[in-house]
C-alpha cells in the first residue's frame, strides 16, 4: 500500500478532486478501531449524508473464507487469485484495506489510468473526478461500457452523468 500520514489528510485529497457539482455532495468515510485486535476498521462513500457503499472488516472475513475454500478446492491459499479479486468485486465484498489501498493507489495514478483501472474502486474515484470532461463524461456514457460493472459501481456513474 502507498504510504499516507493521516485519513485527514488523505480525505481532503480525494475531496480535491472532486467535480464540483458533487463537492460537498459526496464524502468519504473511514475509521480504524486501533485497540480492537487486527485495527478492525470501517469505509464508506456518502450522497448527502447516506452511505451508497460500505467496506468493513467483516468483508474482510468474507474474502478470508473464500480464499480459504479455494484452498480446500485445489490446495492454493491466494489472496491475489483474479477470480477471487472478480468475485468481490461483483459482489462489492470489499474491505477497508481495499478502500484505503485503492484511494493511495487512485493519487499515484493519471486521470487516463484511473478511469481504465481493473480495480472498480478507483474508476469510482475517478468518475467522480474534476478532471473528467463533459466529452469524456458523454463519451463513457454512450458507450454504455459502465453498464457491464457492478450495480453498486454503476450508481456512480448514473451520479456523475446527472451533473
Amino acid at each position: 500500500m502507498n504510504h499516507y500520514k493521516s485519513w485527514s489528510g488523505l480525505n481532503k485529497q480525494l475531496n480535491d478532486y472532486l467535480c464540483d457539482s458533487l463537492k460537498n455532495r459526496i464524502s468519504y468515510f473511514l475509521t480504524r478501531y486501533h485497540d480492537v485486535n487486527n485495527s478492525y476498521g470501517r469505509a464508506s462513500i456518502k450522497l448527502d449524508g447516506k452511505e451508497l457503499v460500505i467496506f468493513s472488516w467483516i468483508d474482510m472475513y468474507k474474502q478470508d473464507y473464500d480464499i480459504n475454500e479455494q484452498w480446500k478446492d485445489i490446495g492454493i491459499w491466494d489472496s491475489t487469485s483474479l477470480n477471487l479479486k472478480e468475485k468481490w468485486e461483483r459482489e462489492g465484498t470489499l474491505s477497508d484495506w481495499d478502500f484505503l489501498q485503492a484511494a493511495t493507489d487512485f493519487l499515484q495514478l493519471s486521470i487516463t489510468e484511473a478511469l481504465e483501472s481493473d480495480n472498480c474502486l478507483i474508476r469510482i474515484f475517478a468518475i467522480l473526478d474534476r478532471r473528467v470532461g463533459k466529452r469524456t463524461i458523454m463519451r463513457i456514457k454512450d458507450s454504455g461500457i459502465y453498464k457491464s460493472y457492478p450495480e453498486w459501481v454503476q450508481q456512480f456513474y448514473k451520479l456523475r452523468f446527472e451533473f
